[in-house]
């Protein structure tokens, strides 16, 4: 038995298909026939409802068929996360004052900056 489609997740995504489907049939159907009682504008809904049923039928295909994600990928995920963490604490508050090579880098950056700037155009 395939878990893909017989899967509590799937039954419910099936079940709201068929829903989305019938309500979209029924509101189409309702178009059809306030189009016939003169309204103009219900011909352009009744063609719309059976696209959104359409667009439905889609999303369901969609949803049934995403991968489940492994372990190892959930893994991989938090250790990305937590990376973007400590890059946004780093931007946040600056690098350790405890690793020589940052402290020598920034001084010479700072070094850097109190130069005079030559200009590069004109006198």
């Amino acid at each position: 038995m395939n878990s893909r489609w017989y899967s509590a997740r799937a039954l419910l995504l099936h079940l709201t298909l068929a829903l989305w489907i019938v309500g979209c049939g029924a509101a189409a159907w309702w178009q059809i026939s306030r189009a016939g009682d003169g309204n103009a504008l219900s011909y352009m809904y009744a063609v719309e409802w059976p696209v959104f049923g359409l667009l439905g039928i889609g999303g369901w295909w969609a949803l049934l068929h995403v991968e489940a994600v492994s372990e190892e990928e959930k893994i991989q995920r938090r250790e990305f996360e937590k990376q973007l963490r400590r890059d946004a604490h780093l931007e946040r508050h600056g690098p350790s004052t405890s690793d020589p090579s940052m402290v020598a880098y920034n001084e010479h950056l700072a070094q850097l900056a109190q130069r005079p700037k030559k200009k590069l155009w004109g006198h």
